[in-house]
């Protein structure tokens, strides 16, 4: 069985519902299973992500990059980054801010450069956005058309679970295929 965490932060829910459709996603996949982790958590045990064969980050985008939150989780896996404890391990990485753009693209870039330091292989985002394809734009897969992770977009001040179902089944699609993607890492052991 392969595991996969889901190391998050989220102030006001948004996050954490988008890190929970990623893992119904993720679950998809047979032989897969996920755990999701709030980063403030994670930061107190760093070394609790050595038992997973993948790891995906999440983090809202405050003021163009991960949240400080996010940020301190990042910093305490310092001494892990020293000896390349993380090295070889999938990575991926979701973000989420009021706005279509809302520098989401910098949170995801600090992601992936955090994951290159420690040596992780990062999984981008592949999904097409649906919208070319005639579906509607608020139902549509990756209608913010991010590649290098996933990007959903929640109104400021809306609900945690108010996001337009595109970012639903993005998320969906987003974690299913970072399953797979490790599955078939998994077979060239």
């Amino acid at each position: 069985m392969k595991k996969i965490a889901i190391v998050y932060h989220s102030a006001h829910g948004h996050t954490k519902y988008i890190a929970m459709h990623i893992a119904e996603g993720v679950l998809r996949a047979a032989g897969v299973e996920a755990d999701m982790l709030k980063a403030e958590d994670a930061a107190q045990s760093p070394a609790a992500l050595l038992d997973y064969d993948g790891i995906i980050f999440g983090s809202p985008t405050y003021l163009g990059g991960v949240s400080g939150v996010f940020k301190g989780f990042m910093d305490a896996t310092g001494k892990m980054w020293r000896m390349q404890q993380l090295k070889g391990k999938l990575a991926a990485g979701f973000t989420v801010s009021s706005l279509p753009a809302g520098d989401k693209q910098s949170t995801l870039t600090s992601m992936f450069v955090f994951a290159m330091q420690h040596g992780m292989l990062w999984v981008g985002n592949p999904i097409l956005p649906e919208q070319h394809s005639g579906v509607p734009y608020d139902e549509a897969a990756n209608r913010l058309g991010s590649w290098s992770g996933l990007m959903a977009q929640a109104e400021h001040g809306a609900p945690a679970d108010a996001f337009a179902p595109g970012d639903i089944k993005t998320a969906h699609l987003f974690g299913e295929h970072f399953a797979q993607t490790l599955l078939r890492l998994g077979k060239h052991e």
